[in-house]
């Protein structure tokens, strides 16, 4: 095409849109009124390299909506706050053999987010749980889903100092908006009384109205110690 517009004297960008839609280019204007059109003895040749090309323009779609679609997950991405990018494609499946990895298929579908379920992650510190939260997070978002990622340490900070100054409702109504919210690290540090009591709160308000998807290096069993008090620990998403 470069030595086609050379040839012709016309912009390669201006030759290359017309290679692609299949067109001829336009007579010249007024002030060129006269002049032959150049690219004339190419325009036989120029159908046969684009009908050797039937399925360009739908391949060129298709990537174009795979461009834009990557730049959408990321964009939200960043909104959502995931601490890095993780995609089910990068876990190490084989090192953690008592992972059942079709569950973990079925829940890169979504359906459960739909039905506003809540899924529980519990392993030992490095397992991948984190790595595998955010890659269903991402998944979530590919599925047009708003999801939205905290540590539980953060979490709680977030809805004390709300408390503190009177927007506690706010901030609850804020976090029961996304679709999805990833709870990291449950457990790590035990929660205070009135911080548990908050934390309840939240959970009460998403109950069958979001999906919540919390990481912890506890059993269920054992989170009576993190909330301070046996009696939290059979919260209503568990």
């Amino acid at each position: 095409m470069t030595a086609i517009a050379r040839r012709t004297g016309r912009d390669p960008k201006t030759v290359r849109k017309y290679i692609e839609r299949g067109l001829e280019l336009p007579a010249y204007g007024p002030r060129q009124a006269g002049r032959p059109n150049k690219i004339a003895p190419f325009v036989d040749y120029l159908r046969e390299r684009i009908s050797a090309f039937p399925d360009l323009s739908a391949v060129r779609l298709t990537r174009e909506i795979a461009r834009r679609d990557e730049r959408r997950i990321s964009m939200v991405g960043k909104i959502a706050q995931f601490p890095f990018v993780r995609e089910l494609d990068g876990f190490d499946f084989d090192a953690q053999p008592s992972l059942d990895q079709r569950q973990i298929r079925e829940l890169a579908t979504c359906r459960w987010i739909a039905h506003g379920d809540t899924v529980l992650f519990l392993g030992p510190p490095g397992t991948g749980k984190t790595h595998l939260a955010v890659a269903l997070g991402r998944e979530a978002i590919r599925q047009n889903y708003s999801v939205q990622f905290v540590t539980a340490a953060t979490l709680v900070a977030m809805l004390a100092k709300a408390h503190g100054d009177g927007s506690l409702e706010k901030q609850l109504t804020t976090l029961s908006r996304p679709k999805l919210l990833i709870i990291d690290e449950l457990g790590y540090l035990p929660f205070e009384a009135n911080a548990a009591h908050l934390f309840f709160q939240l959970v009460s308000r998403r109950y069958e109205r979001g999906s919540i998807l919390i990481t912890s290096n506890r059993s269920v069993g054992e989170w009576g110690s993190v909330f301070g008090d046996p009696s939290n620990a059979g919260y209503p998403c568990c």
